[in-house]
């Protein structure tokens, strides 16, 4: 689909006076009903980063997406913890060109207002930390996104762009039916605490601390990220069993899924992985959850991604991990020596031309990402020691770690883009410098004890059914 554009290009550079909103990238320009002037920003790519070219045409069809457009519908997220926008392609549908009713009619069906509508095409969410609201920090997007780019990550994280959104329009359109919406059978406690907040902030944005947070210097337009985040979630196989009750109890859940048992396994991989599976299978709900039968080259991808998901979280101080972790099904096989994959239509074999011998593969995905960033977010990952555990790791992730804490410690190219592209306080930006740089002493302390083994790299376990354990300086990227 493509989108009504109200505006053109310009190139956004940082002002001298820090707010929230001083991001740097690309933007493109939107009239909002009351005369104000949107922007959607295309943060700029960070040094070494590797985008693939699906990841750019997905910002600019974003930044393509006007919220007033006679295709497009807007209604709030009353659905979950967090109060948000969803983002509906309406052009085709019971509510054809009918933009008000459905806003009036389909938005009161929460998640179900998709089946009225072509398609939901993106998620707009904002800052929300008050008491009694789920904690959640925009810019946290944007964050894992480009750094998980920077990474190269095997799990999977989703494109988000800056957006800005006029507030009374927000007001109006959103927070006041989110409020009437929300609460009760329609949405949780802090849902419904989120909404009471916004409507009061979007009247009065002083009544929101810091304003910075949520309001654009201007305080005439709140500001978040938009995105979109497809998956489906997984159970107490990856997520853990959560018996313990949020915060350090269900981090150390966590540790006990088969996948993160292996990682903290001291034997050779594939050793490591029937070790895991093996102890995870002990907790009734974990055997279930796992099923019948899992494949070492499915135990491979998921522990290379969850060594992805601690380091992100580490070094941005994620206290929402747990429970958050969704997957994508993919066929995966190997022809003529290359190995192929294809996303799934079906959890059967044959699936179209796929080989009838293929394997179903969960790849992760790391959609929930908005609780990270702030100082005064609890780093689990951190205080429950989950990187001190693990024995296996890729070298390709401990090499860019490595580089990644000498940029930042040279103050190089990736500190100047931290500093400049995303709008972050400077104890925010020291956050990320201080976590990076633990993370990097906490790894290298292993490697230099013998105690990391650098052996994941699940396609290559997949071609040979082998693991080749590869030697490397400690301290060298």
């Amino acid at each position: 689909m493509k989108f009504n554009l109200l505006g053109s290009l310009a190139f956004i550079a940082p002002t001298v006076l820090w707010a929230n909103d001083d991001v740097l990238g690309e933007a493109t320009t939107f009239d909002s009903p009351n005369g104000g002037t949107e922007r959607c920003i295309r943060i700029e790519k960070i040094p070494m980063g590797e985008y693939k070219n699906s990841d750019l045409e997905e910002e600019t069809t974003y930044c393509e997406i006007d919220f007033y457009a006679s295709e497009i519908a807007i209604c709030p997220k009353t659905w979950s913890t967090s109060p948000g926008m969803a983002v509906y392609d309406i052009s085709e549908g019971p509510y054809t060109g009918n933009r008000s009713e459905f806003e009036r009619n389909a938005c009161k069906e929460g998640k179900a207002a998709k089946d009225l509508a072509k398609d939901r095409v993106a998620k707009f969410k904002s800052t929300m930390n008050q008491k009694g609201t789920s904690g959640t920090f925009s810019t946290s997007s944007l964050l894992y996104y480009h750094f998980s780019r920077y990474f190269d990550t095997t799990v999977k994280v989703p494109v988000a762009v800056w957006r800005s959104m006029d507030a009374q329009a927000h007001f109006s359109e959103v927070a006041e039916p989110g409020l009437a919406i929300s609460g009760g059978s329609h949405g949780g406690r802090m849902n419904h605490e989120g909404w009471r907040v916004f409507a009061a902030a979007d009247a009065d944005p002083n009544s929101y601390q810091p304003t910075d947070d949520l309001f654009t210097s201007d305080r005439t337009q709140i500001y978040g990220v938009l995105l979109d985040s497809p998956g489906h979630r997984y159970g107490s196989e990856i997520n853990g069993t959560r018996k313990s009750g949020w915060g350090k109890g269900q981090n150390r859940d966590f540790q006990e899924t088969p996948a993160f048992l292996a990682l903290r396994s001291s034997k050779p991989l594939s050793e490591a992985i029937a070790e895991g599976v093996r102890e995870g299978r002990r907790d009734r709900m974990i055997n279930k959850d796992l099923g019948p039968d899992v494949s070492d080259q499915q135990m491979a991808f998921w522990m290379q991604e969850l060594t992805e998901i601690v380091l992100l979280d580490f070094i941005f101080s994620q206290q929402d991990r747990v429970g958050n972790i969704d997957f994508t099904p993919y066929w995966y096989w190997v022809e003529d020596g290359d190995l192929k994959h294809r996303k799934a239509k079906h959890h059967q074999p044959n699936d179209g031309d796929v080989p009838a011998d293929a394997l179903l593969i969960r790849r992760s995905n790391l959609n929930d990402n908005d609780a990270g960033g702030r100082v005064e977010y609890a780093n689990f990952a951190k205080s429950t020691q989950m990187l001190e555990k693990m024995r296996h790791f890729s070298p390709s992730t401990y090499r860019r770690l490595v580089a990644l804490n000498s940029e930042l410690q040279t103050q190089g190219p990736v500190y100047n883009w931290l500093s400049q592209s995303l709008g972050l306080s400077d104890s925010q930006i020291a956050q990320v410098v201080k976590n990076t740089a633990l993370a990097t002493s906490i790894l290298q302390s292993n490697c230099s004890n013998g105690e990391l083994i650098f052996d994941l790299d699940p396609a290559a376990f997949f071609l040979t059914s082998d693991a080749e354990q590869e030697a490397l300086d400690c301290s060298d990227p």
